[in-house]
């Protein structure tokens, strides 16, 4: 599958929600580029509590919790 252009999903290793959201994603056959926060504290600041976060190339971002068809939509406007 490959990754969306531009499609960054933040989160964390061990994140079950972050997991959750990656299959939401594959359910659509769409990949992104897996961010992991805990490396680095300005992101880890940004989305500590939010994670999972999908953010698209233009800056948009999509918050936990979506489900397929809530991500369909944010991809449609990618």
């Amino acid at each position: 599958m490959p990754t969306e252009s531009g499609l960054l999903l933040y989160g964390t290793d061990g994140c079950h929600l972050c997991e959750e959201a990656e299959s939401v994603l594959a359910s659509l056959g769409v990949a992104a580029k897996v961010v992991d926060i805990a490396g680095d504290d300005d992101l880890l600041q940004r989305y500590g509590v939010r994670i999972p976060v999908l953010r698209d190339g233009a800056g948009r971002e999509l918050g936990w919790p979506f489900d397929a068809e809530a991500a369909r939509r944010f991809l449609e406007h990618e």
